[in-house]
């Protein structure tokens, strides 16, 4: 009877791109031409949306963009971005310095204020709120994501064997995350997003193959096919990650709480989808017999498209 809670989630997927987790994001470029003096350029992530966020630099700066002066005292204080929530994720700043160094800072709704310091260090409560809540919203949007995640539910047929695979999936993701932000191995975009969607897929075709009793080896070791796909999907993880940016004095801090994030929305996706299981058997709900098997032909059909749509973007070099 879990087919009853897909059926209603499908009903909105449709509505999905093949792009399914794209968010705005708004990047403000900083170049030092001397000091204390910055060239500004805004550069946007989606092309439907070009205006930026309202920066509020520190009292002794000045703004005239595109020229930020902070004279003698530099760019150090605190940096308010307005309007974040609304029409961005997330807003971006990099600062390139005479020297040479680059820092990146990621504020975002529930963070719209950072502290600048000469180090480039931020206070590790204020990278918690900028991470945490990105990692959380990508999770939820990343329909790909939480479709492969739904999948798993549906071949696992215990509580302790669904958080043995629910755990290897993390593990799995959370090690191909860290190892392409911290620079270890790089994989293109494109052809990871193609073979996220190409995986729902073949989920979809096992949980097919279980539900009519046939022998399937996704549902006798879930937890082995999660960690397999979940090494694929923790690339697409950090693909938003890239691009998101991460402060160059706290990466390891920045990387460990967007992961925290992501898992925190990955579990709240696992307890909605129980919670509605429960209240289905509690309701006695009772559905057609078509709709078991027609949300999961709906499931392969939706990861098919994504993963053809991808793959057409690819052959085109687009």
């Amino acid at each position: 009877m879990r087919w009853f809670l897909p059926l209603l989630l499908f009903m909105q997927l449709w509505t999905q791109t093949a792009f399914a987790h794209n968010t705005p994001i708004a990047l403000l470029t900083l170049s030092e031409r001397q000091v204390g003096v910055f060239d500004a350029d805004w550069t946007y992530s989606s092309s439907t949306i070009v205006n930026p966020p309202a920066p509020t630099f520190p009292a002794h700066c000045t703004f005239d963009y595109p020229r930020l002066n902070c004279g003698e005292t530099g760019l150090v204080g605190t940096l308010t971005m307005e309007q974040l929530g609304e029409r961005y994720s997330a807003a971006v700043v990099q600062i390139h310095w005479q020297d040479g160094r680059t820092d990146a800072y990621t504020l975002t709704g529930a963070n719209p204020t950072i502290t600048l310091t000469p180090t480039g260090k931020l206070p590790l409560d204020q990278v918690a709120a900028a991470y945490i809540p990105l990692g959380f919203e990508h999770i939820l949007l990343g329909v790909d994501h939480l479709l492969f995640v739904l999948g798993l539910m549906w071949l696992v047929s215990s509580t302790a064997m669904l958080v043995k695979t629910i755990t290897a999936f993390t593990i799995a993701h959370s090690l191909t995350l860290a190892a392409v932000t911290l620079g270890w191995i790089g994989v293109p975009e494109q052809p990871v997003n193609a073979a996220i969607a190409l995986s729902i897929a073949i989920v979809a075709v096992e949980v097919l193959k279980h539900q009519r009793g046939e022998r399937c080896l996704s549902a006798d070791i879930p937890w082995a096919i999660a960690f397999g796909f979940g090494l694929l999907h923790g690339f697409g993880f950090a693909g938003a990650l890239t691009k998101i940016g991460l402060p160059q004095e706290n990466v390891p801090s920045a990387l460990l709480f967007f992961n925290v994030g992501v898992e925190l929305g990955q579990l709240a996706f696992v307890l909605v989808m129980l919670a509605l299981v429960w209240s289905h058997k509690v309701l006695q709900a009772q559905l057609p017999a078509w709709s078991r098997p027609a949300t999961i032909y709906g499931m392969g059909a939706i990861g098919s498209f994504w993963f053809l749509s991808r793959l057409h973007l690819i052959l085109i070099g687009a």
